[in-house]
C-alpha cells in the first residue's frame, strides 16, 4: 500500500539560478512606454526638478515608480522589484533617491501635478492615435464617468476624515474615460478630498471635470461630442448650468435625485407614456419602463434638458424607498441630448455602472490606500497611479485583441506580467525565451508584434 505524499510535487530549491527573468511580460509595459513617447514626456516635463549631477533623470524614477505600481506595488518601496530586474527596466533608482523626489515634487505643489498633467495628456493624444479603431474617440465621441471613491485610512495622515459611510480616510473625485463594451478605460482626473467632503459638492464635480478635459485633445474640451456622466452626486443646478454654459456646449447624462415634486409628477404619468428600457442587445429589460417629463418640473434649470425617468420592479430582498412609488424603484437622470428614443438614452446612462470597474481595477492598481502622510505627497502618489492605470489601458488597447482587451489588471498581471522567461545573450542581442507550457506565451509574443509595428515616438 503506497503513502500519499500530499497533493503537491516535492522539489529541491537552491539559490544559484542564472539567466533567468522574473516578470518577463512586463515588457509588454515597457514597449507601451517606448511606443507612445512616455518616457520622453515625462523626462521633459520634470526636467526643472533634474539637480545637475544627478545620475537618475527624474522622469524615469517617477516612471519606475508607476510600472512597479502596475505590477502591483502599493508603496514607493516596492520599486525594488525593478530593481532587481535591469535587463527589462535598466537602472533603478534607491529608495533614499525615490523618497526624495517625491518630497521635491510635493513641495512644489500645484507646478509638479500640472507638469506630469500636461505629459500625460500630450501622451494620451498619441496613444489614442497609434490605437486607430481601438480608440475611445473611434465613433467621433469621449464620454468622461465621474464617481466618488473612499479610500480607508488607518492612520492619522493629513485630511484624513471620518466619511458618510462611517469609515475613516478620504473621499476621492475621480474622473474616467470609458472605452465602451470593446475595451475597459483610463482615468483622466483623480481629486483628493478629506474624508468628510459632500458627495454633490457642485465645485468639486466641475474642478474635477475640468481636469478632466484638460486630459482630452484639444478638439474634445468642448462642444457635444463630449458626453459628462455621473450619478445624483451631480445632479446640482449649478454642475449641470457649468456643463451645458454657452461656448462649453458638453454633453451630459447626469443621475438625479427623486424629489418630492419629481415624484408627484411620476404619478402623474399615463400609462400609455411608458416604454419598455432596453438592453444592449436591443432586447427589452425585463420589468422596466421608462418615461419623459414634461413641464414645470423643469422650471429653473437649463434650456433644452429632459428629464427621463425608469420604474422597474425591484430585485428579491429589495427594501423600498418613500421616493418609489406603486411598488415600482424609481429613478431618474437628465440630459441635454435631443431627439433620441428615451430607452436608448436611459441605456447610455445605466453604463455609467462600468465606472465601477474602473474602480475596482484603481483600487487593485495602488488606490487600496494612500501610503504617504501628508497630502501634497498623496497627490503626487495619485497622478502615479493614474499612470499606471493609463499603461494598463493603452498597453490592451494597442497590443491585444478580443476578449484580452477587457481584462483588468488583476488578470493582465497573472497572466501575462508575470510570466518569467530565460536570457539568451547572443553577440550584442539579448533575447528572452518565454516558456512554451505558459498558456498565455502566444498572447505576450503576438501582443509585442502589435507594438514593434507601431511607428517610434518622433
Amino acid at each position: 500500500m503506497k503513502h500519499s505524499s500530499g497533493s503537491y510535487p516535492r522539489v529541491r530549491v537552491q539559490d544559484d539560478g542564472r539567466q533567468v527573468v522574473s516578470r518577463a511580460g512586463s515588457v509588454l509595459l515597457v514597449e507601451t512606454v517606448r511606443k507612445t513617447g512616455l518616457d520622453q514626456a515625462i523626462s521633459h516635463a520634470l526636467a526643472p526638478w533634474r539637480k545637475p549631477r544627478a545620475v537618475h533623470d527624474p522622469g524615469k524614477v517617477l516612471l519606475d515608480v508607476a510600472l512597479a505600481v502596475a505590477l502591483g506595488g502599493d508603496c514607493l518601496a516596492d520599486v525594488a522589484m525593478l530593481r532587481c530586474e535591469p535587463v527589462v527596466f535598466g537602472p533603478v533608482a534607491s529608495d533614499p533617491t525615490v523618497s526624495r523626489l517625491i518630497d521635491a515634487l510635493a513641495a512644489s505643489g500645484e507646478k509638479a501635478l500640472q507638469a506630469i498633467r500636461s505629459a500625460r495628456s500630450e501622451v494620451r493624444g498619441r496613444a489614442w492615435s497609434l490605437a486607430k479603431k481601438n480608440a475611445p474617440d473611434a465613433d467621433s465621441q469621449v464620454v468622461i464617468d465621474l464617481d466618488g471613491v473612499l479610500v480607508i485610512a488607518h492612520s492619522g495622515k493629513q485630511d484624513a476624515a471620518a466619511t458618510w459611510k462611517k469609515t475613516y480616510g478620504h473621499h476621492l473625485l475621480t474622473a474616467f474615460v470609458d472605452h465602451g463594451p470593446g475595451g475597459t478605460g483610463e482615468p483622466v482626473a483623480a481629486l483628493l478630498r478629506p474624508g468628510n467632503a459632500g458627495s454633490n459638492t457642485a465645485a468639486d464635480h466641475i474642478t474635477t471635470a475640468q481636469l478632466a478635459l484638460a486630459q482630452l485633445p484639444k478638439k474634445y474640451r468642448r462642444g457635444r461630442q463630449t458626453l459628462i456622466r455621473t450619478d445624483s452626486a451631480g445632479g446640482t443646478h449649478d454642475f449641470v448650468a457649468w456643463l451645458a454654459k454657452r461656448g462649453r456646449w458638453l454633453s451630459y447624462s447626469v443621475g438625479m435625485t427623486v424629489t418630492e415634486v419629481i415624484h408627484q409628477h411620476v404619478l402623474k404619468v399615463p400609462a400609455s407614456a411608458w416604454t419598455a428600457a432596453v438592453e444592449v442587445n436591443n432586447e427589452i429589460r425585463d420589468g422596466a419602463w421608462v418615461a419623459e417629463l414634461i413641464g414645470d418640473v423643469l422650471a429653473g434649470w437649463p434650456k433644452g434638458m429632459r428629464l427621463i425617468v425608469r420604474k422597474e420592479r425591484p430585485h428579491s430582498g429589495a427594501q423600498l424607498r418613500i421616493t418609489d412609488a406603486d411598488g415600482m424603484r424609481i429613478t431618474c437622470f437628465a440630459t441635454n441630448t435631443p431627439y433620441r428614443p428615451i430607452a436608448a438614452l436611459e441605456l447610455r446612462h445605466r453604463l455609467r455602472a462600468r465606472a465601477e470597474d474602473r474602480i475596482r481595477a484603481a483600487r487593485s492598481t495602488g488606490l487600496r490606500n494612500l501610503p504617504l502622510h501628508t497630502t501634497a505627497q498623496n497627490k503626487v502618489w495619485l497622478e502615479i497611479v493614474q499612470i499606471a492605470l493609463d499603461l494598463l489601458a493603452w498597453m490592451p488597447m494597442l497590443a491585444l485583441t478580443g476578449k484580452a482587451r477587457l481584462w483588468e489588471p488583476r488578470r493582465l498581471r497573472f497572466r501575462l506580467l508575470s510570466a518569467a522567461a530565460q536570457l539568451v545573450t547572443t553577440g550584442r542581442r539579448r533575447i528572452l525565451r518565454l516558456a512554451r507550457h505558459w498558456p498565455w506565451t502566444q498572447e505576450i509574443t503576438a501582443a509585442l508584434e502589435r507594438l514593434a509595428l507601431l511607428p517610434n515616438p518622433g
